[in-house]
């Protein structure tokens, strides 16, 4: 009988992408809110549509099908590089540049031939999905039509056909979420999840339940918010199986979930390691010196008050808090301009 998570392919990270792994799982809250991505494992070539609490989604396929939850992972990729990224000080692009086995062995998929192939699939039916929503991203409420991501290039490729440095360029609906921080931090097991189901009710369950104890969504609305094309029986008799083998295993990253008493409702109880992942940030205090050049990057500024502003926005400890901070000013005075 297969166990509940897939295996750790990669338990020791090679010496040069150790970066890679180092670089924490982030996914958009949109698309973990949203059914957006598919949860079949065949091609879903069904047009759908998504309404809840003012809300719209249209999601269409290409001829490739629905981008899946799996496929899902090349965002994530890229989305935890640029969070990085930008916490470093750095000034983040739409644009992403990596090699292929380094997304492979970070998101524990087969670095095989067969690896390569469905990670060029993926990045197609990413390309190919077209959303029509007006979910707002970074505080803009604009009713859009894109695809997930804008484009994907193989710019190097191996003599026998393997991919190895690929251009991925985002849309402009993910990139306003990466540059507002509205991303959270998943569990590295995210990745050994088998079902797409467990990955869609744990992205749920990561969003709603968060650092509260616990949280409970009708059967009815969590078949909603995932997307299911099942009927609503056989939707409760799967999430009794993902329930079943959870109270046996304790696979589900982050949180248990079990049936209420009346079993309408499905309960999410926080298993504590939350916590210790989304722990707050301590950075130690700046050089003074770096107030001075702070106050050219953002004239006429409190740097204090942005640098209290950073301190509560960083999701993770920069290498080079300096750096970061200074890039943070400049980044404060490019969106707002003169106070």
């Amino acid at each position: 009988m297969l166990k509940p998570l897939l295996p750790d392919r990669h338990p020791t990270p090679d010496f040069f992408i150790c970066d890679i792994f180092d670089a924490t799982p982030k996914g958009d809250m949109a698309s973990m809110e949203h059914p957006i991505f598919s949860l079949s494992t065949k091609p879903d070539l069904r047009p759908r549509h998504y309404e809840h609490n003012g809300i719209s989604i249209s999601i269409k396929p290409s001829s490739d099908g629905l981008a899946t939850v799996h496929d899902r992972d090349i965002l994530i990729f890229c989305i935890s590089h640029l969070v990085r990224a930008i916490n470093a000080g750095l000034e983040p692009s739409p644009i992403v540049r990596f090699n292929a086995s380094e997304l492979l062995k970070s998101t524990n998929r087969m670095t095989t031939g067969r690896g390569y192939e469905l990670l060029k699939s993926a990045l197609e039916r990413l390309r190919g999905t077209t959303i029509s929503t007006n979910i707002i991203t970074g505080g803009k409420e604009v009713f859009d039509t894109f695809g997930l991501i804008e484009r994907a290039r193989v710019v190097r490729e191996t003599r026998d056909g393997r991919m190895q440095e690929i251009e991925v360029k985002l849309s402009d609906w993910v990139f306003n979420a990466i540059r507002a921080q509205e991303v959270l931090t998943l569990h590295r097991d995210y990745f050994r999840l088998r079902k797409p189901l467990e990955r869609r009710i744990y992205e749920l369950a990561r969003k709603h339940c968060g650092h509260q104890r616990d949280w409970r969504i009708s059967l009815g609305l969590l078949k909603k918010k995932c997307g299911s094309g099942s009927t609503s029986f056989e939707f409760k008799r799967l999430i009794g199986v993902i329930i079943a083998e959870d109270i046996e295993h304790d696979h589900m990253p982050d949180y248990a979930l079990r049936f209420s008493e009346d079993e309408t409702q499905v309960v999410f109880t926080n298993r504590g390691t939350v916590g210790q992942v989304l722990e707050k940030v301590v950075i130690e205090p700046l050089d003074p010196d770096i107030y001075d050049t702070a106050r050219v990057l953002a004239p006429g500024w409190d740097v204090r008050m942005i640098e209290a502003e950073w301190r509560s926005w960083a999701t993770e400890k920069p290498k080079n808090a300096e750096s970061a901070f200074l890039g943070f000013c400049r980044k404060w005075y490019e969106k707002r301009g003169a106070p």
